[in-house]
């Protein structure tokens, strides 16, 4: 495989990986399946095959696309923590109707009936996170190194994704938090602005030299098209 197709055919295996996890408790509030069962079929195994992608990444020589994944994993998680200040600060003005990570972790450990302890807490939170780490390492290989205000724009189409998701519906705020008043849409989208600032000024100031997978593609399309025109001529 040639050096840029192999580096690609990664990235995108990367960005696949990445994508589910986020994914997963909308399915699961769309009564697709619980998230406990999601979390044993799909995201133990996409983070299985996630480290299986960087390790291929290191040990193969493409270690400035296993840099931009780690940096988009580090960035998304240092990212999730000043939106999880302003979440906890909004939760506790009475802007969200419940704390979000501990209904994660309850539904991932299937205690609904019984509620949240210790253990389903911890597992609510590193799934929040590791969510923040996903969203992370899909905008490092989208944009590349980007402008810091890129990020912003991302934060906000995640907080919209968010507000018109089926997880508002099941929360009984309805869609843009209209059933619970004005707190709920500022305080989603004042954490998710802050999220997506900061991961888009840690990826402007660590992606140095990164490209976009995308482009990666454009170019590898162009190239492709334009041999075969010299072929035809």
């Amino acid at each position: 495989m040639k050096p840029q197709l192999k580096t690609i055919v990664l990235a995108l295996l990367a960005l696949l990986a990445a994508a589910v996890s986020p994914n997963l408790f909308v399915a699961a509030e769309a009564g697709y399946s619980t998230l406990n069962t999601l979390a044993v079929e799909l995201l133990v195994p996409s983070i299985v095959f996630l480290a299986i992608v960087m390790a291929v990444t290191w040990f193969s020589g493409e270690r400035q696309l296993f840099r931009q994944i780690r940096t988009g994993m580090l960035a998304g998680l240092i990212g999730t923590i000043g939106l999880e200040i302003v979440r906890e600060i909004g939760f506790h003005l009475g802007g969200m109707p419940g704390d979000l990570p501990e209904l994660m972790g309850v539904l991932l450990l299937d205690r609904f009936a019984q509620g949240p302890n210790v253990l389903s807490d911890i597992a609510g939170w590193a799934y929040h996170f590791w969510n923040g780490a996903s969203f992370g390492i899909i905008y490092s290989l989208f944009v590349g190194r980007g402008r810091y205000w890129i990020g912003t724009i991302y934060g906000i189409l995640v907080g919209t994704g968010f507000v018109l998701s089926p997880v508002v519906v099941a929360l009984g705020v309805g869609y843009f938090g209209v059933d619970f008043g004005w707190g709920f849409p500022v305080t989603v989208y004042i954490a998710h602005i802050a999220f997506g600032t900061i991961l888009g000024w840690l990826v402007f100031s660590w992606n140095e030299g990164q490209k976009s997978v995308v482009s990666g593609v454009v170019m590898l399309i162009s190239k492709r098209g334009s041999a075969k025109s010299t072929e035809v001529k």
